[in-house]
């Protein structure tokens, strides 16, 4: 990576707007292991806080003429994300509504970036919210990074926490890395695209 460049901006978003939920902790723990990475800047993203209703656009966003004055706030916040750490759970084998309307409000937002996933959940650790966010965001030129953080609500917290074991925590660094090394190739090719 270029030292020279401004720091990449990632966003870690939260991709659970319920009470109760296990998002805030687990954006924590990434949080705190990803800010130890020089030359990258990681910013919380919490839909929850984002108050944007059911799609309400009469445009597609693939045309990026946004009549909404939330729509206008939210493209303004993704945009300038160099890539994105998604933090989901899995809800019926899916992501979330509110992630998967949150995404849909974008379009070209999204595009050449690239996205970890850490995905959470009873069984198999949200791993099938996971891969469906995989063709969610390759729909939308969204470069998924391989590693893949699958935490078990039944066995990786405590008091509330994240209480991952080692093999874990290295998924996560990998992720980071992945992550990191895309993220800084797509701004190159954004840039390239101008």
């Amino acid at each position: 990576m270029n030292t020279s460049e401004a720091p990449l901006k990632i966003a870690v978003l939260l991709g659970s707007t319920r009470p109760g939920r296990r998002a805030d902790a687990i954006g924590d723990w990434v949080i705190q292991r990803a800010v130890r990475r020089e030359h990258a800047k990681f910013e919380l993203v919490d839909l929850a806080e984002q108050a944007l209703p059911l799609l309400d656009e009469p445009e597609p966003a693939i045309h990026g003429s946004y009549t909404q004055a939330h729509t206008k706030a939210w493209s303004e916040r993704i945009a300038g994300f160099d890539g994105y750490l998604f933090v989901t759970p899995e809800y019926n084998r899916s992501i979330p509504a509110a992630l998967k309307n949150a995404i849909d409000y974008l379009y070209p937002e999204w595009g050449n970036k690239a996205a970890g996933i850490v995905s959470y959940g009873v069984d198999a650790g949200g791993a099938r919210a996971a891969e469906h966010l995989r063709c969610v965001l390759g729909e939308l030129h969204v470069a998924d990074v391989r590693t893949t953080v699958a935490l078990s609500l039944m066995t990786e917290f405590a008091d509330g926490a994240v209480d991952a074991p080692a093999h874990q925590v290295q998924k996560l660094e990998t992720l980071l890395d992945q992550l990191l090394s895309w993220s800084a190739a797509l701004r190159t090719v954004r840039r390239a695209s101008r």
